[in-house]
């Protein structure tokens, strides 16, 4: 989280320091992503557990999930992050290539890796019930999307004419990804996927509450 305070209010610093200590897609994912990831996933379950969701299928009510669902359910939201990831920073590779610049998939993993950090770190507003899941991911998008203005051109250095196409193109791909994955969790959370919800039950041996 220090990172992702340092990476808002000090980007050219933080980044300049990202791109000097070129560590490895292994380090950035077990040191950097995975533990933010699980911290905001607990701090989800424990919501989803205690104050529950809002379902929206038939009869309106807040429907609190037992320990089994939750843990299957942050999982799933667990992989889904860390394969946008790296699906994101494929793209920028992809984009980056477009333009003509060398460098290694690393280089655009630590870039989307970092860039996303914020986004991640919204997931901690998804505990609250009341306010549209819209709001946190919006919040998040936006953080994100300027936390890599400073980093796709630092990590990635392409050439000065091509240095916007990158930022934009590499934005509008991971506000997309991330818009598919917040409206399926949405629409999850809201019951609009029974049979999902029965598949979990059943897996978990919960009973419905």
């Amino acid at each position: 989280m220090i990172k992702a305070l340092l990476l808002l209010f000090r980007p050219v610093q933080t980044w300049n320091e990202i791109d000097r200590l070129a560590r490895s897609i292994a380090f950035i994912l077990f040191a950097h992503l995975l533990p933010l990831i699980l911290l905001t996933s607990a701090v989800e379950g424990y919501g989803l557990m205690h104050w529950g969701k809002h379902q929206q299928s038939g009869v309106a009510y807040v429907k609190h999930y037992a320990l089994g669902e939750v843990l299957v359910i942050e999982t799933v939201q667990s992989l889904l992050l860390v394969g946008m990831v790296f699906l994101g920073a494929y793209a920028a590779k992809a984009f980056a290539g477009t333009f003509q610049r060398r460098f290694t998939y690393r280089h655009a993993f630590a870039a989307v890796g970092f860039g996303c950090t914020p986004l991640i770190m919204l997931r901690f507003a998804d505990v609250l019930t009341t306010p549209s899941p819209w709001i946190p991911w919006a919040v998040g998008m936006v953080l994100t999307i300027a936390v890599l203005y400073h980093g796709l051109p630092c990590i990635l250095k392409p050439d000065p004419p091509h240095a916007f196409g990158l930022f934009f193109m590499t934005s509008l791909t991971l506000v997309v990804i991330n818009g598919i994955l917040r409206l399926v969790t949405s629409f999850f959370f809201m019951g609009q996927f029974p049979g999902v919800e029965s598949f979990i039950l059943r897996l978990t041996g919960a009973a419905p509450s």
